[in-house]
């Protein structure tokens, strides 16, 4: 968290604000959020840059600028941004802040410190590691059936793994597991062609669902957009919940929705349709 959904919702939120202003200062307030560079240098090289796009690649945030680097971002578990009066003081979980020409500043903050902030000249070979986008023209049914091919892995574990399928995580993967009406516990090469192509048209509706209802924002109050504006499709989920605090019944057989641990990875699912 924040999976595919929050991070598109990000961008198409910070892309009309953001796009065509200068950053005049940059500002860090916890050197380790930085990537690769002393925070001192990455300032100097933030100054006087223009954002020429926003992005996403994944659960990655890509901020293009005009002396053709790239600002990759990646939020982690409590990562956020969000604007602010360039006059404003920055609270204490901002990790970075970045001033712009038109009187504000955009703020990196982030509770638990896990969040990257990384400048490189060359952002497809940092994110090489990443598999096919699940969005993507090329991400078919068929596609999905070659990645699942021969693999022993349990499907709800395999989803999660960023070099097989980039974007996913716990949220949106019991959502579609349920959807397509699949076990999480199953074996990945185990699916059919038709439990594969269940999967991949499962997988592209909660992924659009998410980003059309602004992502989802969590009962301890997990992701806001940058205008601090809550998600909403946490009044979706039909699996994924809080087990310590609430109990689903799954809409489609009516038992209730299990609990589980999977190769140390946590899965919600029904015990009663998905066999």
């Amino acid at each position: 968290m924040p999976e595919l959904p929050e991070v598109e919702t990000v961008v198409r939120r910070l892309r009309p604000e953001l796009v065509g202003r200068i950053i005049t200062r940059a500002d860090v307030y916890w050197p380790r959020t930085i990537e690769s560079l002393p925070p001192a240098v990455f300032c100097r090289r933030m100054r006087g840059q223009t954002v020429t796009a926003i992005d996403r690649r994944a659960k990655y945030l890509l901020f293009r600028l005009s002396g053709g680097a790239t600002l990759v971002a990646h939020l982690r578990m409590t990562g956020d941004f969000s604007l602010h009066a360039a006059a404003d003081r920055p609270d204490g979980y901002a990790r970075a802040r970045f001033v712009l020409d038109d009187g504000r500043a955009l703020w990196f903050s982030d509770t638990r410190k896990f969040g990257r902030l990384a400048l490189t000249a060359d952002p497809d070979a940092r994110l090489s590691h990443l598999g096919p986008e699940p969005l993507a023209r090329q991400f078919t049914p068929r596609a999905l059936a070659g990645i699942l091919s021969g693999r022993p892995t349990p499907i709800k574990p395999f989803l999660l793994d960023q070099g097989r399928i980039a974007g996913l995580g716990n949220i949106y993967a019991d959502e579609a597991l349920h959807h397509a009406a699949i076990d999480p516990r199953r074996p990945a090469r185990d699916l059919t062609a038709a439990e594969a192509e269940r999967l991949h048209a499962a997988i592209q509706f909660v992924l659009r669902k998410g980003i059309r209802l602004g992502g989802s924002t969590l009962h301890d109050g997990r992701f806001r957009d940058p205008s601090g504006k809550r998600g909403k499709m946490q009044d979706e989920f039909v699996v994924y919940h809080d087990p310590r605090r609430e109990q689903k019944t799954c809409p489609r057989c009516g038992t209730r929705i299990a609990h589980t641990v999977i190769a140390q990875r946590s899965a919600h699912y029904c015990p009663g349709c998905q066999r």
